[in-house]
Formats: C-alpha cells, structure tokens, sequence
C-alpha cells in the first residue's frame, strides 16, 4: 500500500461550500465598511455642538447617518455569521459523509492500523475545528483585514503625522505574537499525537471496563491511559509555559487603552500647539483604537488558521488514502470453488502469507488449522478482500475476485466472526443488515433456522428489542444467533467462519451448532479452526505454519502422517482431558 505524499491545503478542503464563505466575506466588509463609516459624523456632531453658532439642522443629519450605518453594520455581522454558520454546517455533513464513505473502501487493515482514538479525532474533532474555522473565522476576515486597511486609509487622509502615532506599537504586538507563535506546527503535532493517545486510552478504558472491574482494583489498571493523560498535559503545559508571556504582552499591545493613551498625549499636545483641529483630534481618539483592536481578530484568525489546516491535513491525507481497486466488469463467477494462486501478501514489512496454493471444491468444507499467527484468518479474510494480496490471485469460479464488483463479491462471500458485532437498533434490523430489502416473514425465517426465534420472542419488545451498544444486552450466544440468522438471510453461496463457538457455552453451542448446519447447507464452508474436535470430518484440512501451508488432508491423514497437525491434536487432547484438583488442607484450630 502506498502512502499518499500530496498534501491537501485547507482551503481546498473547504472548497465546496468556497460559495457561501465569499458571500459571508463580502457581506462581513460591507458591515466593516459601515462600521467604520458610523464613527466618522461622531466628530463632527461635537465640532458643531462646540462651535460658536451651531445647526442642529446638521446635527441631526450626521447623527442620523451614524444610525443608519450602526444599523447596516449590525445586520451586515448577523447576516454574515448566519451564512458563515450555514456553510460551516453543510461542510461538516459534506465532510463526514466523504470521510465515511471513503473509510468503508479502504482496506481494514489501514483501518485497524489507524486505531478507533485516531478515526474518532478525525472524523470528530477536526471535522468540528473545520466547521470552527469556517462559522467564527469568516466574519473575522473581514475584521481583521478591511477595517484596520479601511481605518488607515481615513486616518492617513485626515493627518499622517498622527497616523504613524496610531500604529507605533503594531510592530512590537507582532514581534511578540511571533514569538508566542514560534515553532507552532511542532508542538500542534506533538499536542495532536498526545490527544490521539489519550483518545485510544479512553476507548480502551471503556471497552475494558467489565474485565478490569472484575479482575483489577484499579491501581494497576489505568497505567496506559494515565501515562498517555499525563503526558498530553505536560505537552499541554510546556506549551502554554512557553507562550504564556509573549502572548500576554502581544495581547496587552493590541489592546485599546495603550494605544489610546498614546495617541491621546501626543494629540492633546499637538492641539494645544494649534497644530492638530478638534475635530481630527476626536477621529482618531475614536478610530485608532479601532484601528490597533482590528489586530486581534488578526491573532485569533492566524491561530484558527494553524489549527485548521493541522485538521485539513489529517482529513486530505485519509481521504487521499487509495481505496481497494473497483472493477467496472458484470462478470460472474461460474461456481462457488475457490483457487489461491502463487498468493503472499504482506502486512507492510511482515510477510503474513507465501505462495499459498490451494484448490476448495464447490460445496465442501475447508478447515484452516495452525498455531497462533500462523495465518489462519489472513488467508480466510483475503476472500471477501478485506485486503488485495500483494502477489499472486484469488479466483472464484474461475473469476478473479478483483475482477468482481464489490457489490458482486459480496453477494458470493458471506461471514461469520467469532467476534460479533451488532448495531444499537433493533434486532429486526441487524438481522436486515444481511438483506436490506427483506420482508418481516423472510426475517423470522432467518432467525428460526438460526435458532434464535423463541429467544427473541422472549424479549421485551421482541423483534424491536433494542439490542444495545455492540449488543451488550444479549448474551454471547445470543448474539452468534442474531450474526447467523444474518448470514442465513443473505444465503450466499460461500461462507467464511471464524469459529463461531469458540466462547459458547454447552447449552448454546449446540444451539449455535445447529444454526451453523442450516447456514451452510449445500455452501461452500471455510472454518478457522480453534476446537479440532470440530472439524474431524471436513472434506480437507489445510495445516498453516508461519504463513505457509505445511500439511493438507483429511483428519485420520495428518494424524499419521504425525507431523504439525498430529501435535496440535495430542495437545487438543490433553486439554479435553484438563481438569481444576483442589487438594484438602487440615486447618488446626486451638
């Protein structure tokens, strides 16, 4: 797989709703525009009233356009936030819908790679910082640009000398600010990566609750997710430590007082020195403010900017991730038989599989047997092409699976988890999953030859049960039945089981035993098999060793031929043979 090197800039990741945010620009200058033009009767209005003969005529005028334009200029802002807002909206429904869409393409071995912490800050939290950026930021351009240029150009007109009074402390703002800027995109990646951390830790800590609350009184437990919590806060706070002075300082300098105070000394002086009129002298007591406090959102848009394009970054880099190749061809396999030729594949760097060859006959049954890592579920999930192997081809029917559309493939290839996962909805609908267009009748079949009807029926709401977050409302058994029942419904003609009564009790493995018959009547059945006792009359065993196939046959075979096989079963035997002694101790009272 290889690993995109184009980076995604974070306007191209906003260019589709580009159209709303220039029209929220536009109306944002409009509003600055008005903003500004509010201030300029206010010194004339006091020139008046302190003249000698002043006209209220006139007065009343100039007050009256200052309201017009305090009043344009406030709807100007609200419209410009409510289109701003919209668009961020509309982008965060866009982008979420991409990122999953695309994420269900992509092979799960990226997706397992990448970690649930990592997909949820994507798809999450920097969707959300987009839709930040996109809300808050765009009336601050407007802000942050056209007023101060829009206020120097007015202040330079009235009086040059007093303009370059007004912007005396910028530059030393801005060489403060850059130093509480300074190696930003560093620390933003090592304040990223600390919070995925703590993001994995979380999800861990969550799905682990049961086991630790049994097995552990949490002093031990919680390590990972207290190293990972600590470490984001020492990021945190060298951060902060490092910018905390500049930053304050830069944001003192932007702030109204100093330079008011400023240019009020200089301009009372220059006034008294009859150098300076009144009415310039108010101007710029009301503008320059305006004109230094425009630099803020010129601060606060520069850090949106940096944390938003750290977002975009992350967000182009999975979505220019490639997905699995889609074959435009209708071709259909000629039978259920399934051909590995010449197949290795890799996970990155570790060869996980090398030259499997292997012929699966339509309607016989396949076991894949081998130690831990051997290979067992890498070959059975290369099938459905939960990965593309990295040489060699898979046929079925004859067909290259890679040369079958997805939707095709899947209609071929269903599968069984020893692992289930349900949806939080009813059970009428995870049993749908297999076939959505499926009616209630084809559904309850589904669940009877699966063994789970009568159960179902017991529930509460029954069919409409809810069945809870990854089905934690129903037993273990019960779930396999609901995951089978699904299976059963799809009826497609290969079935890929990952041995599904690997955690069963008695009582339900003989129901999921029997719901297993019924799914794969007259199928093409591969089983990953850990129970050997389950497995002693399939039509072939395949032996896996270090991603290799060392051994192949029936079962009475590889027990003579007393190789990996015969070992794996002596040890199968021994532990059927296991058994808890509990010796009786004399306890001596006195």
């Amino acid at each position: 797989m290889t690993t995109p090197t184009s980076e995604v800039s974070l306007w191209q990741i906003i260019q589709p709703v580009r159209g709303g945010i220039n029209t929220a620009i536009a109306i944002s200058v409009v509003g600055a525009i008005a903003g500004l033009a509010a201030l300029l009767p206010i010194p004339l209005v006091i020139d008046h009233l302190l003249s000698l003969n002043p006209q209220s005529s006139e007065v009343w005028r100039l007050i009256g356009i200052s309201v017009l334009c305090t009043a344009l200029s406030f709807a100007c802002r609200s419209l410009s936030f409510y289109v701003s807002h919209q668009s961020a909206f509309k982008l965060e429904q866009i982008l979420r819908t991409q990122l999953v869409e695309h994420l269900a393409q992509l092979p799960l071995g990226y997706i397992v790679a990448m970690g649930s912490g990592a997909i949820k800050k994507v798809v999450q939290d920097d969707v959300k910082g987009l839709h930040a950026f996109v809300a808050d930021s765009t009336p601050l351009i407007a802000r942050a640009y056209a007023t101060p240029i829009l206020t120097f150009v007015v202040l330079l007109l009235a009086d040059w000398k007093m303009t370059l009074v007004a912007v005396a402390i910028a530059p030393l703002g801005f060489i403060f600010m850059s130093l509480a800027m300074k190696d930003y995109k560093e620390r933003r990646q090592e304040y990223d990566l600390a919070n995925e951390q703590v993001n994995n830790s979380v999800v861990e800590f969550v799905q682990g609750m049961q086991v630790v609350r049994t097995f552990d009184d949490g002093t031990t437990s919680f390590v990972r997710f207290r190293q990972s919590l600590d470490e984001f806060t020492d990021k945190l706070k060298a951060w902060s430590g490092a910018t905390a002075v500049p930053g304050r300082i830069g944001s003192l300098l932007f702030e109204s007082l100093p330079v008011l105070l400023l240019v009020a000394s200089v301009g009372s002086w220059l006034y008294r020195q009859n150098q300076l009129e009144l009415s310039t002298f108010l101007l710029f007591l009301l503008l320059s403010p305006n004109l230094i406090g425009a630099f803020r959102p010129l601060m606060m848009l520069s850090y949106y900017t940096n944390q938003s394009s750290a977002a975009a970054k992350r967000l182009g880099s999975i979505l220019a991730e490639p997905t699995l190749p889609q074959s435009n061809a209708t071709r259909q396999p000629n039978d259920a038989s399934i051909r590995f030729r010449d197949v290795s594949f890799s996970y990155g760097d570790r060869l996980a599989l090398q030259n499997i060859n292997l012929e699966i006959p339509a309607g016989s049954i396949t076991a894949f047997v081998g130690p831990s890592g051997a290979g067992k579920t890498t070959i059975a999930r290369l099938i459905p092409r939960f990965w593309d192997v990295t040489t060699g081809a898979i046929e079925i029917g004859g067909v290259d699976i890679r040369e079958l559309t997805n939707d095709t493939l899947m209609s071929w290839v269903s599968f069984v988890f020893q692992d289930t996962f349900l949806l939080y909805d009813s059970i009428r609908e995870n049993i749908r999953l297999g076939k959505p267009d499926a009616t209630d009748a084809e559904i309850i079949a589904a669940a009877k030859a699966a063994q789970a009807h009568d159960f179902i029926l017991s529930l509460p709401k029954g069919y409409d049960t809810i069945a809870g977050e990854r089905g934690t409302r129903l037993s273990g058994g019960e779930r396999q039945r609901i995951t089978i029942a699904r299976a059963i419904l799809q009826d497609n003609p290969i079935v890929v089981l990952d041995e599904a009564t690997a955690f069963s009790d008695p009582e339900n493995e003989a129901l999921i035993q029997q719901a297993i018959a019924s799914l794969t009547q007259n199928k093409t059945l591969i089983i990953i098999a850990h129970r050997l006792s389950t497995i002693r009359e399939v039509d072939q065993i395949v032996v896996l060793d270090q991603g290799q196939i060392v051994e192949q046959g029936k079962h009475e075979e590889l027990v003579a031929a007393d190789r990996l096989y015969a070992r794996l079963w002596n040890n199968h035997q021994h532990a059927q043979n296991w058994s808890v002694q509990v010796k009786n101790q004399a306890v001596s009272s006195r």
